[in-house]
């Protein structure tokens, strides 16, 4: 069946409780009143309650209401928030450059609203300290504590230790955050003045223009 209201001559009922335009109650008039009224305000009658007795019918602007709908689902799709675990991997003898590096991906990850699943994988005798890999795990969730939790405590598997980290913000709070500073960063490249002269032309104003040739001796 389709989702789409009864609207207009497709409406059929002997009467309908009418909404006006303005969302003021009419009362239960006729149909046929309720459709010479609809074709007065050059509007259209929309059953908006079917299941009521009687009906629900409002005036409005069916093409405009349709349209508008559309425009507000597609900005829902565009909001909505998807969860999203990122993975980081680790060895428990990792070397602070490379520490620091893939600390700063946990970090942008977490900034963006998404999940950071760390894995520390051990290798031949680094099975037997576990502990190292709990350490490190322990220092990285200190690390940027600021920005995330332990969702989950480490545990091992297998060859590996996991631990998942949560953002403490939002992922819909990080997406409006990320437009704003989009939009203040446009802002401001259209608000520099456009009729600044560029250091090329400077440093070519200051040389002075070249002396006329002196009038040769007669």
């Amino acid at each position: 069946m389709s989702a789409e209201p009864r609207i207009n001559d497709r409406i059929r009922v002997p009467e309908v409780r009418l909404v006006g335009p303005s969302g003021e109650q009419v009362g239960i008039v006729p149909l046929a009143k309720a459709l010479e009224l609809a074709q007065e305000y050059d509007l259209d009658l929309v059953e908006v309650a079917a299941n009521a007795r009687p009906p629900v019918c409002k005036l409005m602007d069916y093409g405009k209401f349709k349209y508008e709908s559309a425009m507000k689902a597609r900005e829902a799709r565009k909001n909505q928030a998807h969860t999203v675990i990122k993975e980081m991997k680790l060895r428990p003898k990792i070397d602070p450059h490379d520490y620091d590096t893939k600390k700063g991906h946990v970090v942008r990850f977490l900034k963006q609203g998404d999940k950071v699943k760390i894995t520390i994988m051990f290798r031949g005798r680094e099975q037997s300290r576990p502990e190292l890999g709990f350490r490190l795990l322990q220092r990285l969730a200190s690390d940027v504590e600021e920005l995330g939790f332990i969702e989950s405590n480490p545990k091992q598997d297998g060859r590996n230790m996991i631990m998942v980290l949560g953002p403490h913000k939002k992922k819909t709070e990080a997406m409006a955050e990320a437009r704003e500073a989009q939009a203040a960063r446009k802002a401001e490249r259209q608000g520099a003045a456009p009729d600044e002269q560029p250091a090329g032309e400077v440093a070519e104003a200051a040389v002075e223009a070249p002396a006329e040739a002196a009038p040769s001796e007669a």
